[in-house]
């Protein structure tokens, strides 16, 4: 029995791992969902005073208010902000990190960091213009979602705060990289927002050389949203881990 815990990525909520847990569950595996602070089922909790530093402590506090140990930690797109902070700061609680077609920062980057300035540009005044200071979720098409799997993510998807766009993350990657990790890079199609990441966590250069020993790198010929797209083939590989 293995022990998961699943931080979903921007403008998505638990909601979106629907049809693994109950995969993860029947195959005997403890597995939570953890709802940031603003989305989902939680957005009506969306204000301009969250932060990255918020959706941390979301993650933490699940951990710890579940007792959990050798935790298996998931984080989608986004959160691969959240899972590598989490991390750094309790690495004894975590035997493995999976970064699902995610975010994989270098110390000091934002969220934004890897983003082109027009993306930046679009998202930032977005927020500017919004009394919550957030700005709304993508067209489901990008995640290469059509029919029952679009509509569902259309009325699913809400706003992301706004102060978690840009907030730089310091973190030392050696504690980070003495966790095993995984990559999981979704193809079909491949979210441009990631592009940049994709090549950085096969370089012998990443994160100082600590990066690619004791990790491992999957790829998923379905779009940035395996969850929904390809949920018996995310828990294949989460189960095989």
């Amino acid at each position: 029995m293995a022990q998961f815990v699943l931080v979903h990525g921007a403008w998505h909520g638990a909601w979106c791992w629907r049809d693994v847990l109950p995969l993860l569950w029947q195959a005997g595996h403890r597995a939570h969902a953890v709802t940031l602070t603003g989305l989902g089922d939680r957005s009506h909790l969306l204000s301009p005073s969250i932060d990255l530093d918020t959706h941390i402590q979301d993650v933490v506090a699940t951990i710890e208010a579940e007792e959990l140990t050798d935790v298996i930690l998931v984080g989608h797109s986004y959160a691969g902000m959240l899972i590598t902070a989490v991390a750094d700061l309790i690495p004894k609680k975590l035997s493995r990190l999976v970064y699902v077609d995610a975010v994989v920062p270098k110390p000091g980057e934002s969220w934004s960091s890897t983003h082109t300035a027009a993306v930046q540009r679009l998202r930032i005044s977005a927020a500017n213009k919004d009394d919550l200071f957030s700005f709304p979720p993508p067209d489901p098409h990008v995640f290469g979602l059509e029919n029952s799997q679009y509509e569902w993510v259309q009325r699913r998807q809400t706003a992301h705060p706004g102060q978690t766009y840009q907030a730089p993350l310091n973190f030392n990657p050696l504690t980070v990289a003495s966790i095993p990790r995984t990559f999981i890079s979704c193809t079909e199609p491949a979210l441009a927002t990631i592009d940049a990441i994709r090549p950085r966590v096969k370089s012998l250069d990443f994160w100082g050389g600590a990066w690619l020993p004791n990790s491992t790198f999957i790829e998923m010929q379905t779009g940035h949203d395996p969850m929904i797209s390809d949920p018996v083939g995310l828990f294949n590989i989460l189960n095989s881990i």
